[in-house]
């Protein structure tokens, strides 16, 4: 019989008013959803926390977000504080570790509805760059909430190009201090979250300057509001930045910094320093900078972006077995849309994307947990790799989960558009992502700057690192595949990639060596030829990604069923991608006109295997139904019934006499009265 989670237990869910149509499709599932759902929380134990944390969240009034669609921004962000506010009382009270995965499980269960986000930042730059005296000082503080901090690097006038930031720090050997200011106004910090009303303290990111010599830039923790009755320090302009696209409930703000002056021992000196006769020290890389960005970009992809994506195709994909929508065939009672192959091509690559991501997320949290180990004992040599890669997947990822939400949203049609649909407020904040923690076009051509670095030492015999070793492979030529089912072959598939991938970093480094020769002074060749290297690095990243779900689906070896339908998900995935590029797989003949005809019949084959397991592959991801906040992607189905009733929480349905009303019924006065009226308005 079909099992489903109830509230952090399992119950027979013939038990539950289910809708047919939904419950028809958990009947017929491939593999154990139970099972699938343990792997993606990597065990069993993870499983039950979670659910456990989710039981919590449910039974308390506090967390309740069913009105959120109603409230203002000021609402939003009240509600918000108080959540995270009792979030850290219920992480007392249950004996919690700070550090331990409960509060990440509240913020899943909660999609990110709370206060504070960017003090763990705060701490994550504290831990990453200020000395061991400096950690033992402000860590226990921050851990304790006695302050709360932001991160503060972006400028009005400058955000991703750190070398172009504008506020100062300057040291003065007789008072031992640092003098910050922000010199006008492109250099007002903007944008950095909990900045508006929340922080007490910010690390702030500033260009120092020792005996009017410029060292670049530099991280210096601030107050900037008192501790009594938080009010802005003395020389402090500090604020909101108003309504934003997304995130209501994050007090955005702008700082300004007139004349601050704090001690020398407030600049983060793990590696470099500042001694008392104005000496500069420097120790490991000019990127230690970076790193703290690094670590937010992969915390974020893998409990803030991905989710978002997950519980899209969630909604999108449990509406469409319940909405019916004309005939399939004639004659028949109307279809569930998700039985029209145009769905199916809409929701399934976005649900195969989002398990490509999981499993890269994964990779991508060791890989950094293995470089931040290795940069803790002095070995910088995985910075610049972890950075490039870091960068390109942040832009390729966000992209794609925004891309794949808002298709998510198209195609529940009308009801999609509603804000009670959860949809719209998924897309925004994906949207978001996009631009936030590095803007994505420069991120790729950080990358891409790296791989060609990597290109000119695989041409001269040098060692690369892992990521870029494929470029130093063998081509075969032309691909190998002679019939439809080559195409289902990871070989087959994982070698397009890596053909395309290196072909146009070879085009891009091939024009730019060029353009130099021929006597353009670099910066002016690196510009003309940006956009085929930012095409480059979108290659090598997708290569990157599906690379990683073959080898994520081989170590699944020991779960059979699970291991055949992840494979028809890495398929999927992969020839979507050939399908949605063909001209750069068709470009050199390296796939022919006919084989690309194959192509397309494996992937369009595949979207009807799929589709049979659709639903029970968005149950392995367990969102509650609190947790999405959907009126159309409930676990039940009563899709109608629950629009109907949310909307009878609209504010506008609870107000007798509205405004509106006033004014037509004046409009339908005669004009004598309506012109003794206005009058009567004017003694008012």
């Amino acid at each position: 019989m079909a099992q489903t989670r109830m509230h952090g237990y399992f119950r027979s869910s013939s038990s539950r008013d289910v809708n047919p149509d939904l419950e028809a499709e958990r009947k017929t599932a491939s593999f154990s959803v139970e099972r699938l759902t343990t792997i993606l929380d990597g065990g069993a134990e993870n499983t039950k926390t979670r659910r456990a944390v989710d039981a919590i969240i449910h039974s308390d009034p506090v967390f309740n977000r069913e009105n959120q669609y109603f409230q203002t921004q000021n609402e939003r962000y009240e509600a918000a504080v108080k959540r995270a506010v009792h979030v850290q009382e219920k992480i007392h009270q249950m004996g919690w570790s700070e550090n331990g995965p409960e509060i990440q499980y509240f913020n899943r269960a909660l999609a990110g509805e709370l206060a504070f986000p960017i003090h763990l930042v705060f701490k994550n730059s504290i831990l990453a760059l200020g000395t061991d005296e400096q950690i033992a000082k402000w860590i226990p503080l921050a851990d304790q909430y006695r302050i709360i901090g932001t991160y503060a690097q972006t400028e009005l006038g400058h955000g991703t190009f750190l070398r172009g930031l504008e506020t100062t720090a300057t040291f003065h050997v007789s008072t031992q201090e640092f003098t910050l200011n922000t010199p006008k106004i492109s250099a007002m910090k903007w944008w950095p979250g909990g900045l508006g009303r929340t922080a007490s303290h910010a690390v702030i990111f500033a260009q120092l300057y020792v005996k009017e010599k410029c060292y670049g830039i530099h991280p210096f923790l601030v107050q900037i509001r008192s501790l009594r009755d938080h009010s802005p320090a003395p020389g402090v302009i500090v604020g909101d930045i108003g309504p934003k696209m997304s995130f209501e409930h994050i007090d955005n703000g702008y700082l300004m910094l007139q004349n601050i002056n704090i001690p020398r021992e407030n600049m983060l000196s793990r590696y470099s320093q500042v001694l008392p006769d104005g000496t500069y020290v420097k120790q490991g890389s000019d990127k230690m900078n970076y790193f703290t960005m690094i670590m937010t970009r992969v915390d974020i992809l893998s409990r803030e972006v991905l989710p978002n994506l997950l519980r899209a195709c969630t909604i999108a994909i449990r509406y469409s077995v319940v909405r019916r929508q004309s005939e399939l065939k004639p004659g028949d009672p109307e279809a569930k849309i998700l039985d029209y192959q145009t769905q199916q091509q809409k929701l399934l690559p976005p649900l195969a994307t989002g398990y490509a991501i999981h499993f890269l997320s994964v990779y991508l949290d060791e890989f950094c947990s293995k470089g931040h180990t290795a940069i803790k004992q002095g070995n910088f040599d995985l910075l610049p790799e972890l950075h490039a890669l870091t960068s390109g997947l942040k832009a390729i990822i966000t992209e794609d989960c925004a891309a794949g939400a808002e298709v998510c949203r198209r195609a529940c049609g009308g009801h999609g558009y509603s804000a009670l649909s959860g949809l719209p407020f998924l897309y925004t904040k994906l949207a978001a992502s996009c631009t936030y923690e590095g803007e994505n076009t420069v991120l790729l051509l950080q990358t891409a700057r790296f791989l060609v670095k990597c290109f000119g030492a695989v041409l001269s015999g040098q060692p690369v690192p892992a990521s870029v070793v494929y470029l130093s492979a063998v081509d075969s030529g032309k691909c190998q595949a002679w019939t439809k089912m080559d195409f289902l072959k990871p070989d087959i598939y994982a070698e397009a990639y890596r053909h395309r991938a290196t072909r146009l970093l070879r085009n891009a480094a091939s024009k730019l060596q060029a353009l130099v020769q021929s006597g353009a002074e670099e910066y002016e060749a690196w510009n003309r030829c940006t956009v085929q290297l930012v095409q480059a690095a979108k290659a090598h990243c997708q290569y990157i990604i599906v690379k990683n779900f073959i080898d994520a689906v081989e170590q699944l070896r020991n779960e059979a069923e699970i291991q055949k339908i992840m494979k028809h998900l890495c398929d999927l995935f992969a020839l979507h991608g050939i399908f949605s590029n063909t001209g750069d797989f068709l470009h050199d003949g390296y796939i022919s006109g006919d084989q690309m005809d194959m192509a397309t019949a494996s992937y369009l084959h595949l979207l009807a295997v799929i589709r049979n397991d659709a639903v029970p592959l968005v149950d392995a991801f367990d969102f509650s139904d609190e947790s999405l906040n959907s009126a159309l992607g409930s676990y039940d189905g009563h899709v109608y019934q629950r629009l109907y009733e949310w909307a009878q929480k609209s504010p506008t349905n609870q107000q007798v006499r509205t405004t509106g009303y006033t004014l037509l019924a004046r409009a339908h006065q005669p004009r004598d009265t309506l012109l003794c009226c206005t009058a009567l308005k004017a003694e008012e």
